[in-house]
């Protein structure tokens, strides 16, 4: 087999080398999701293996949307070439190219699937927009790194639909873009976004050298999706200006936010070096609950531009010089790449203004509270979340607290937290983690490039900044088993996790933007407002009465079920009778909860310092 590969590979590459590979995507169907896609790529006689991208940067899994590629064909010289998929790799197609051919014809569809979730393999288009990952458009020698192999692509976009990417422009005219020839890790870390209703923002250079341009895109379902109040315009520019004043450099030629406002896409945000691909709600620019939910959403992303493509764990490096699309990840170091970048995320939304000094402790309360009591913490330590990433972010909602989910993104901000508090507290406020990101992240700029690091490199950097037991820091909070977070950030930096029976304006915004009602902390269930149960804490009060998830409210003490109806009822602090209906069949369960309504708050700790709103102030203004 390795004989094989090899000869193929060498079939294929010298030629490649020297003309790209042509890669056309008709997108004029996006609306009814489909996109039409043309290859021509040279070839030599013999076999040949070609690969469809399985294991996508950034989504840490083997992601690539396989089935939906359709109405495959291979041809040389106007002469129809079969196929074969490999019996063991569903994304590996075999073929022999015949005698005299110099190039390889490819023709296939992709489909994008309707109103579904995901990542990039979810839904993609509406009628009026759409974002088009290239590595779903495409397909690549067997055995090239995806760095040697160049191609050049081109769009044809829908009429009067406008665009925005960071892929370099070669030419255009109307609907049609031609790029630059690009590598292929370039191409796949390139997405577009376009739509009708379609506005671009200048965010400005920056002041930091060197300088770049950043731009905002905003595709939405309609024109009112796309009007952002000027205000948020200006948070995003002191954005850029804060990540300036923190990392010190930009690894990249220019940076392009592209953000999708639908309801009928899937939600979520995928880093790249020079852009990001983020998806949220219609109303997020518009509507004060959305906005202020996912205000951290672009921090986060943004970040990723130095922590996850400048720095990235070895494990996590494919698509590269190592190798194709068809290398598996190793998630190990996914509290470093996702958990430090969620932690300095969140910080930069403060700092940015995106947040209020009170919205941020808010969410740091939410988030300290969930893994507080998690049942899971006793099994599952935080490492093997990060580990098993592949396949805990297809898990479901039920019994979420007893199974663990992705916990290296919020546990991930405790921890960093922490450690942040920690270099305060040993240097006397000389240092902090704000110089283990410039040392870390920072250096030399200008251009993409991607550093890999270890375990030991993290830990090395650290010391540099501010001599500890960095290793055993790290290994105790990461195998650990015990029952309760670590909160020694928050407690360090002059606050206290308590509970009362008032909901924070964030709390609120939580439950109204998702029409939900989260007694966790008290009856020790979530529920929508049609009286679905979406989960219940294990061994909390509700799950000891005999209430599973998935299960439907119907009554409330004998009265029909409503969210007000069920929020008073825990108020009352007395016994609560919920009758359920589970498949066919009636329930009456009475829970035995008595102490009121119960909801996380931060509250200042007078006896120790207030290193907390020291980490939040803004540092470029």
């Amino acid at each position: 087999m390795r004989t094989f590969l090899l000869w193929a590979l060498a079939a294929c590459l010298p030629l490649s080398a020297q003309n790209p590979i042509e890669l056309h995507v008709d997108a004029t169907a996006a609306p009814e999701r489909v996109f039409h896609v043309r290859m021509s790529m040279p070839a030599r006689p013999g076999p040949l293996t070609l690969l469809y991208p399985e294991w996508i940067p950034g989504e840490h899994g083997p992601t690539g949307p396989i089935v939906n590629l359709v109405g495959l064909k291979f041809s040389s010289g106007g002469q129809a070439i079969p196929w074969k998929r490999d019996s063991v790799n569903m994304y590996a197609f075999h073929l022999e190219v015949p005698a005299g051919a110099t190039a390889l014809d490819v023709a296939f569809d992709f489909v994008t699937p309707p109103e579904s979730s995901g990542f990039t393999s979810g839904a993609s288009t509406t009628s009026e927009l759409a974002v088009l990952s290239w590595n779903q458009l495409l397909l690549y020698p067997e055995g090239a790194a995806a760095d040697s192999l160049r191609y050049q692509a081109s769009l044809k976009l829908p009429p009067a639909w406008k665009y925005g990417t960071a892929l370099p422009i070669q030419r255009e005219s109307g609907g049609d873009i031609e790029f630059r020839p690009a590598s292929l890790s370039t191409l796949v870390d390139s997405p577009i976004s376009a739509g009708t209703h379609y506005r671009t923002v200048d965010l400005g250079t920056g002041t930091i050298e060197p300088q770049a341009p950043h731009y905002l895109h905003l595709a939405g379902d309609s024109d009112r999706a796309v009007d952002i109040p000027p205000d948020v315009i200006a948070e995003y520019k002191n954005l850029v200006a804060e990540t300036g004043a923190l990392y010190g450099t930009r690894h990249y030629r220019d940076y392009h936010f592209l953000l999708t406002l639908s309801d009928h896409v899937a939600h979520f945000g995928l880093e790249h070096h020079e852009s990001s691909d983020d998806r949220v709600g219609e109303r997020t620019l518009i509507d004060t609950d959305p906005r202020r939910l996912n205000a951290f959403l672009l921090p986060h992303e943004f970040t990723h531009s130095w922590n996850g493509k400048f720095r990235r764990p070895a494990g996590l490096v494919n698509g590269k010089s190592d190798g194709g699309y068809d290398t598996p990840m190793k998630g190990d170091l996914l509290w470093v790449y996702e958990g430090l970048t969620e932690y300095l995320g969140e910080v930069l939304s403060p700092r940015s203004g995106l947040w209020t000094p009170e919205e941020y402790r808010d969410w740091i309360a939410i988030t300290a509270a969930a893994l507080d009591r998690e049942s899971g913490r006793k099994w599952r330590p935080l490492e093997d979340t990060a580990v098993a990433a592949q396949i805990l972010y297809g898990a479901g909602d039920d019994y979420s607290e007893y199974r663990r989910g992705v916990d290296y993104y919020p546990e991930g901000t405790l921890i960093w937290m922490e450690a942040d508090v920690k270099i305060r507290q040993l240097s006397q406020g000389r240092k902090s983690l704000d110089d283990f990101c410039r040392s870390f992240l920072g250096g030399p700029g200008g251009v993409p490039e991607m550093k890999p690091y270890m375990f030991e490199d993290v830990v090395m950097a650290l010391n540099a900044v501010e001599p500890f037991d960095w290793a055993g820091f790290f290994n105790q909070r990461l195998h650990s088993t015990e029952p309760h977070a670590p909160l020694g950030g928050i407690e360090g930096g002059g606050w206290k996790l308590v509970y009362d029976n008032v909901r924070s304006d964030f709390w609120k915004s939580y439950e109204d933007d998702g029409k939900l009602e989260d007694l966790s902390y008290s009856l020790g269930l979530r529920v929508k407002d049609d009286g679905t149960v979406i989960d219940v804490a294990y061994g909390g009060p509700a799950q000891e009465a005999g209430i599973a998830p998935a299960v439907k409210l119907i009554a409330v003490n004998r009265r029909q079920f409503s969210l007000t109806v069920l929020r008073e009822a825990v108020a009352a602090a007395a016994p609560v009778d919920l009758l359920i209906k589970t498949g066919e069949y009636y329930e009456t369960h009475r829970v035995d909860y008595r102490d009121g309504e119960r909801y996380p708050h931060l509250v200042r700790d007078p006896g120790k310092p207030d290193l907390l709103s020291e980490i939040i102030k803004p540092k470029a203004r």
